[in-house]
């Protein structure tokens, strides 16, 4: 069986200290990406209230002309 020796485990732990610090490297990553996401989320939210803002102003606009339109096409008495 293999002698464990000091030597041997200093070279698994700097071993494992590289995967660690490659693992950092990809969370950082991860964390940067899900921030942007986020960011491009709330662009689009607002670009949609922004289209639900305009479609309730047109709606106005038609329903006021729908207006004027019945007292023009009113029967006169």
């Amino acid at each position: 069986m293999a002698e464990v020796t000091s030597e041997l485990v200093l070279e698994v732990l700097k071993s494992m200290q590289a995967r660690l610090a490659q693992i950092d490297g990809k969370i950082d990553e991860l964390k940067q990406e899900m921030q942007a996401s986020r960011t491009a989320q709330n662009g689009i939210r607002q670009e949609i209230t922004g289209v639900f803002q305009e479609i309730s102003s047109i709606h106005a606009t038609m329903v006021r002309h729908e207006g004027r339109l019945e007292i023009q096409d009113a029967p006169t008495l």
